[in-house]
């Protein structure tokens, strides 16, 4: 008997209509709103899948690196970059022309010329000259 109780109990909730035991508490219109609330999607905020890229600052990395660098930075700040820059210039294209009259005195060639002149930046780097 117990077990016809509990077959008459669940064809009742079969039985019923499509929304089961809501059906009784909350009218239909009710019930679709309320599911189509509970079941839509959770809003996301939108993300750029691009990385951000950094704007590159035209700064030495040598800043402050060598022995020569305090007195370089306060030179250019006494003088100003414009000028400082010039000057640079003019002393990079000397030391070049000395470096290829040098090359032309031993007899090297031009790909060894390029190599000492690389190796003038190196240094120039190394002991704060362009910092």
């Amino acid at each position: 008997m117990a077990a016809a109780a509990s077959l008459s109990a669940n064809q009742g909730l079969l039985g019923t209509s499509f929304y089961g035991v809501w059906g009784s508490s909350i009218s239909g219109d009710d019930y679709h709103t309320m599911l189509a609330k509970t079941t839509a999607p959770p809003k996301q905020a939108k993300v750029s899948r691009k990385p951000i890229r950094v704007q590159p600052m035209m700064k030495n990395v040598n800043e402050g690196k060598g022995l020569f660098a305090p007195l370089v930075v306060v030179t250019r700040n006494i003088v100003g970059k414009k000028r400082f820059n010039q000057l640079r210039g003019k002393a990079i294209a000397l030391h070049s022309q000395v470096i290829t009259e040098f090359c032309k005195s031993i007899g090297a060639d031009a790909k060894q010329r390029q190599g000492l002149i690389r190796l003038a930046k190196k240094n120039g780097e190394r002991l704060g000259f362009l910092a």
